[in-house]
C-alpha cells in the first residue's frame, strides 16, 4: 500500500471537519483503513476520534494563556512550534507509517497562502517520510454561487495550488444548501470557471462588481480571464447531508486515489466527465 496523505484545507466554515468525517465513514463502509490526523490546535474531535492530535504537543488555548497572543497569532506560533518539533510528528506517524492519513487543517488561510509553515510541513512529509500527498481545498457552495465571490474563491484556490505545489482537488461543499434554489444547469457552470459568468447579467444581480462602475466589470473580467488562462481551477461537488448516499464522497476519493496512485490499477477519471449534482428527493 502507498503511503498516502490527504490535506484538507479551506477557509473557516467551509466544512473541512465534516468532509474528513465523511471520508472516514466512507472508508469504513468499504472496508478500507484510514486515520484522522488533527493539525488544528484549537479543534475538538467530533464523529471520529483523532489518531494523531497536535494538541498533544501544543494547543491554541495554552499559547494564548501563557504568551497573551490572539487566536491567529497563537495558531501561527503553534505551527512554528510543530516545525521545531517534527520529531514528535515523525514518532506519531510511525505508528501509521503505511496507512491512509487524512489531515484536518485549520481554517486560517494565511497558514498556506501567506506564511511558509504548511509548505515546510508538506516538504517534510514528502521528502523525509515519503508520503504521496494530495490537497483538497474546500469552498462552500452558498458562498461561491455569488458570481463575484466565486472568482474570489477561485483565486484563493489557485493561490494555494501554486503556493503548496501539490496535486490539488477543489471541492464545492454544502451543495445540498443550494441545489433547491439554483438549477442544476446553472450550478454546473461553477464547476469549471468560465469568464462569461461575469458577463451574464440578469435583473437579480446586484452590486458594483456586475452592474455598477465599469472599472469593476473590467477588473473582474481580467481576473476571470486569468483563472481561465491557468486552466487549473475546477471543482467537484460535495453533499454530506445524506450519510446513506456517499456518491459525492466516493467520487472525490476516487480522484484522490488516482492522484496519489493508491490503487495503480484504476482507470484515471476526468473531473468534468464525472460530476453529478445530487438530485432532489422528489
Amino acid at each position: 500500500m502507498s503511503k498516502v496523505g490527504v490535506l484538507t484545507l479551506g477557509p473557516a466554515g467551509a466544512g473541512k471537519t465534516t468532509f474528513c468525517n465523511s471520508i472516514m465513514s466512507y472508508m469504513e463502509s468499504i472496508g478500507r483503513t484510514a486515520h484522522l490526523v488533527n493539525l488544528d490546535p484549537a479543534a475538538e474531535p467530533t464523529e471520529f476520534s483523532f489518531s494523531i492530535d497536535i494538541r498533544d504537543l501544543i494547543s491554541v488555548s495554552d499559547v494564548q494563556e501563557e504568551l497573551g497572543l490572539g487566536p491567529n497569532g497563537a495558531l501561527v506560533y503553534c505551527f512554528e512550534f510543530l516545525l521545531d518539533n517534527l520529531d514528535w510528528l515523525d514518532e506519531q506517524i510511525g505508528d501509521y507509517n503505511n496507512d491512509y492519513l487524512i489531515f484536518d487543517c485549520p481554517g486560517q488561510v494565511e497558514l498556506y497562502s501567506h506564511v511558509p509553515v504548511v509548505p515546510m510541513l508538506v516538504q517534510h512529509l514528502q521528502q523525509q517520510l515519503g508520503f504521496r500527498l494530495c490537497c483538497t481545498y474546500l469552498l462552500e457552495a452558498p458562498f461561491v454561487v455569488d458570481r463575484g465571490k466565486f472568482f474570489s474563491g477561485a483565486l484563493s484556490a489557485m493561490s494555494t495550488m501554486i503556493f503548496l505545489e501539490l496535486p490539488h482537488i477543489n471541492v464545492l461543499s454544502k451543495v445540498d444548501l443550494v441545489k433547491e434554489s439554483i438549477a442544476k444547469r446553472e450550478l454546473k457552470k461553477f464547476f469549471n470557471p468560465d469568464p462569461a459568468l461575469l458577463e451574464e447579467v440578469n435583473d437579480e444581480d446586484k452590486g458594483d462588481y456586475v452592474t455598477g462602475n465599469q472599472k469593476y466589470r473590467k477588473l473582474n473580467k481580467a481576473i476571470a480571464q486569468l483563472v481561465d488562462d491557468f486552466g487549473m481551477v475546477q471543482f467537484l461537488p460535495l453533499d454530506c447531508s445524506d450519510k446513506d448516499s456517499n456518491k459525492s464522497v466516493e467520487l472525490i476519493v476516487s480522484h484522490i486515489d488516482d492522484i496519489t496512485q493508491w490503487n495503480e490499477g484504476q482507470e484515471p477519471k476526468e473531473p468534468k466527465d464525472e460530476i453529478e449534482i445530487p438530485e432532489d428527493d422528489d
